[in-house]
């Protein structure tokens, strides 16, 4: 089964950490990044889709970051 997933941060180095574990873990980046402005907090926001082919079958369940 392919497994998404949709890292989210702040654009601090937080966000880099975030991504760069998910790829040690054998995620694979999928589409761009993405950078916009949350208003709310009055600052700025990335995000980047990874997507990975594991065995099995999905269920809602499944602890994504786990994987």
């Amino acid at each position: 089964m392919r497994l998404y997933r949709f890292l989210s941060e702040d654009d601090t180095s937080a966000f880099c950490h975030k991504v760069s574990a998910a790829l040690s873990k054998g995620w694979q980046l999928h589409g761009d990044p993405t950078y916009a402005f949350d208003a709310g907090r009055g600052v700025m926001r990335c995000g980047q889709a990874v997507v990975k082919d594991v065995p099995g079958d999905y269920a809602p369940d499944l602890k994504l970051a786990d994987q």
